[in-house]
């Protein structure tokens, strides 16, 4: 057990990763909306798709971003416990939405927000849970 405490490195680096969990997302979409119009039949469609979405400049974008979260994610992990690592890294599920909205033009029904807002305040107790757990073991 590390019990190491979070430092303003370490929050930053899960900062930079929440935000590059986001950028990933947008990218991902922004190749799979220009591949939209392919139907795969069979194994030269399958061929002209995969060219395709392998010439995506957002394609790439986010396997590099995937690979650049890897680096942040393990570095970080290295240094602190994952259950605390992983509830600080949450604000994706804010941001994604927020990205849709923003640069997709999706609409995000209250319902929607609604599941947000009980999936944010589940990791603020599970956060909150595990810092009573670590004072207990003192």
């Amino acid at each position: 057990m590390f019990k190491k405490k979070i430092t303003l490195n370490i929050l930053l680096l899960l900062i930079a990763s929440d935000i590059l969990e986001t950028a990933i997302q947008f990218f991902f979409k922004k190749s799979a909306l220009a591949e939209q119009g392919f139907v795969v039949t069979g194994l030269s469609s399958s061929l002209v798709f995969l060219r395709a979405a392998f010439s995506s400049p957002f394609l790439w974008a986010g396997l590099l971003t995937v690979v650049t979260v890897f680096i942040i994610w393990s570095t970080v992990l290295s240094r602190i416990d994952l259950s605390v690592a992983v509830p600080i890294a949450s604000f994706s599920y804010v941001l994604v939405p927020l990205v849709s909205i923003i640069f997709l033009h999706e609409k995000i029904a209250l319902l929607r927000w609604l599941g947000i807002f009980f999936i944010l305040a589940g990791v603020v107790l599970v956060s909150l849970s595990s810092k009573e757990r670590i004072t207990q073991d003192k």
